[in-house]
């Protein structure tokens, strides 16, 4: 999944984005509001940390511009103002959650991840494809009732396409799920993935279609 952190605090920007690039998030990083609207104009992200004490033009106005233009994915605002009435007033502008400073990042990951299954209609956290089964929150993949290890970049890879169970995801969008700006990627990163997710999962579990991307079938087909 990929997530944008708007955050002006040099120190906490670069901690958000090594702790969520830790769990298998791509984790992207900009200081201001410019910088975030450029971003997602630009590119897809599936959710975004959003500090309200921005330098220029605040938090608060850059959510109000980005609902009003028809961004539509989650934002988890994440600042110092713990008051009801910054809590209302973030909300109200089209916030998904309010998280305070200090927190624990335990908490923000738990919060970012029930963000992201609601905002693509996954309010449970277990998803059950057949005989496979994807625990989104403990992020741990079971296939007839045994446990399957898997690296985060992989349990990214398979998170996606089953989020988007019987459909294509294009090649572009697994990549851009999977690695943040400044990552180096190999030519064939992402099939050695698949390759490997194959490999745990069965050889039939994922489609390649070719000069598109790859799908997840909900049942093996024959």
């Amino acid at each position: 999944m990929r997530i944008l952190i708007v955050e002006d605090d040099q120190e906490l920007g670069k901690g958000l984005r090594a702790g969520l690039g830790q769990d298998g998030y791509a984790a992207d990083w900009v200081l201001d509001a410019a910088s975030a609207e450029h971003a997602i104009r630009l590119e897809h992200f599936d959710l975004v940390v959003l500090d309200l004490g921005l330098p220029g033009r605040d938090g608060l106005t850059l959510l109000k511009n980005l609902r009003q233009e028809g961004f539509c994915r989650p934002v988890l605002i994440l600042t110092a103002r713990d008051s009801v009435a910054d809590r209302v007033a973030g909300l109200d502008a089209g916030g998904d959650d309010y998280l305070v400073k200090p927190f624990d990042l335990d908490e923000l990951n738990a919060r970012i991840r029930a963000l992201i299954r609601r905002g693509n209609g996954q309010a449970a956290p277990l998803l059950r494809l057949g005989d496979l089964v994807i625990d989104l929150g403990a992020r741990q993949v079971m296939l007839k009732e045994r446990p399957v290890c898997m690296s985060p970049k992989e349990f990214a890879v398979l998170e996606t396409l089953a989020i988007n169970a019987d459909q294509v995801v294009p090649r572009a969008r697994l990549q851009e799920t999977v690695y943040a700006w400044g990552d180096e990627v190999a030519s064939n990163t992402l099939e050695v993935h698949v390759h490997n997710l194959r490999r745990k999962l069965g050889k039939d579990r994922i489609a390649t279609v070719r000069g598109i991307g790859y799908r997840l079938d909900s049942e093996i087909r024959q």
